[in-house]
């Protein structure tokens, strides 16, 4: 929570425009590297949505809703043939050739945009004579990094208002705006998450849009392409852009319900396995068996700028277990945790995401509704579920006429068009083989959750 709040108030945030830098080039993380890029603000609306979820913090909410906005705003791609727009990879950091000129003021320009306004927002803002970067401001709130009262948070958030558009007027930093499989993989993901924890449709109909396109513009001849820029997809897909969006497809089935996103990820892995799996010694490669000019297909479960991609296939697997009840992708999911067990040992901080998915993969929490999806009880149960900051979750909602896999811990229950407990929506949490009594109550249902 120190880290998140000092993030979202620090320099390395635009406190106009929503979004995060790159990363910092200071110990006070007061002077970012202007570069924006679609992956760190994926990463970072998860995380702060599942911090939100843990103490309510105001602050994230907001960070959120900036940065989605951001997102729909400045980095939707060119459309394809459909309509259908995917995301933007990135914005650099220069503009008329210098780094960070579009976005740092002086404090004759914050006087002269806001008037009698301006002393309130350089006061919040760290605006100062002389700024406080090479002559400059980069625009902050590390000093008190908390939100002031309901009334000067909205005088602030007006100036923040004049000053976005007053700096639309400025020579835009380059946009990078190629279409990387793997890169929107995670922020479908994100946005997916973000929406049902928000209630924001439109939030998941973009998400829905960006994995649309990349299943449509980015698919040749049954195989995804890495890229795509002016009508073109490019470059043999790797493993990453496979794990990621089998991983986003996963997200989309628990938010929706629709089945099809389960069979999307299922047809990925399938791929996966037939072009990229290490059959002698486990796990996958980083490139496809037929990938030309490759003179070394690598192979590792080591974080870089992005979660690795057998990290999130042990993820996927597990998930997909859990929401199939098809036995052979736990089986999977263990041999691929297990091939790369050993690298713990000599060193594990690069495999965060590795540790997760393992824990993941033993210790979900799952979460069945039996109750038809739009119904008002059912959305209350829902709201219910998503209010708590749950790592391990796997949410599975079905009609009480459909049927949970015959492995699936709930299996049997709500079957056969009986609605259990009364009629009405009823809720199951299970750990392992076992699950509790039905749950027909919101506010039960949350305590149970929070209570384990």
């Amino acid at each position: 929570h120190l880290t998140l709040v000092r993030m979202s108030q620090g320099g390395i945030y635009d406190h106009l425009g929503g979004g995060f830098a790159r990363y910092a080039t200071d110990a006070e993380w007061l002077v970012p590297h202007f570069e924006k890029m679609l992956y760190d603000n994926a990463s970072l609306l998860e995380m702060l949505a599942h911090a939100w979820r843990d103490n309510g913090e105001a602050l994230y909410e907001q960070r959120v809703r900036e940065t989605v906005g951001w997102l729909l705003r400045e980095m939707q791609a060119a459309p394809g043939p459909d309509g259908t727009r995917a995301f933007a990879s990135a914005l650099d950091a220069d503009s008329e050739g210098e780094e960070g000129k579009f976005y740092v003021w002086s404090e004759a320009e914050i006087d002269e945009a806001l008037g009698a306004e301006a002393a309130l927002f350089k006061r919040h803002y760290d605006v100062m004579p002389g700024g406080n970067w090479e002559g400059h401001t980069i625009l902050n709130r590390s000093a008190d990094p908390s939100l002031a009262d309901g009334p000067i948070e909205a005088r602030l958030a007006a100036a923040r208002a004049v000053l976005l558009k007053r700096r639309a007027k400025r020579i835009r930093p380059g946009w990078d705006d190629k279409v990387l499989a793997d890169w929107n993989g995670l922020m479908i993901a994100a946005l997916a998450k973000v929406s049902i924890v928000f209630n924001e449709k439109t939030w998941l109909d973009a998400a829905r849009a960006a994995f649309a396109f990349v299943r449509r513009e980015m698919t040749v001849e049954g195989r995804l392409r890495h890229s795509w820029r002016e009508g073109r997809a490019r470059h043999p897909a790797t493993l990453d852009d496979y794990a990621h969006m089998s991983r986003a497809a996963l997200a989309l089935a628990e938010a929706t319900g629709e089945s099809r996103y389960i069979a999307a990820a299922e047809s990925w892995v399938a791929l996966l396995d037939a072009h990229y799996a290490d059959r002698a010694a486990g796990g996958y490669f980083f490139t496809a068996a037929d990938t030309a000019d490759v003179i070394l297909r690598n192979k590792s479960a080591i974080d870089h700028a992005t979660p690795s991609g057998n990290a999130v296939m042990v993820e996927v697997l597990a998930r997909l277990f859990y929401l199939t009840g098809k036995s052979a992708y736990r089986d999977r999911a263990e041999a691929l945790a297990g091939a790369f067990a050993g690298e713990i040992a000599r060193n594990f901080f690069p495999l965060a995401s590795f540790l997760n998915a393992n824990e993941f993969l033993h210790n979900a929490l799952q979460v069945v509704i039996v109750g038809s999806r739009a119904a008002a009880d059912t959305q209350e149960l829902l709201k219910a579920v998503h209010a708590q900051s749950l790592p391990d979750l796997v949410l599975n909602v079905i009609a009480p006429d459909e049927s949970l896999p015959e492995g699936h811990p709930a299996y049997g229950k709500g079957q056969m068009g009986k609605r259990p407990a009364k009629g009405l929506a009823t809720a199951y949490i299970c750990r392992g083989m076992t699950c509790s009594l039905p749950i027909t109550d919101p506010a039960g249902l949350g305590k149970a959750l929070v209570h384990g």
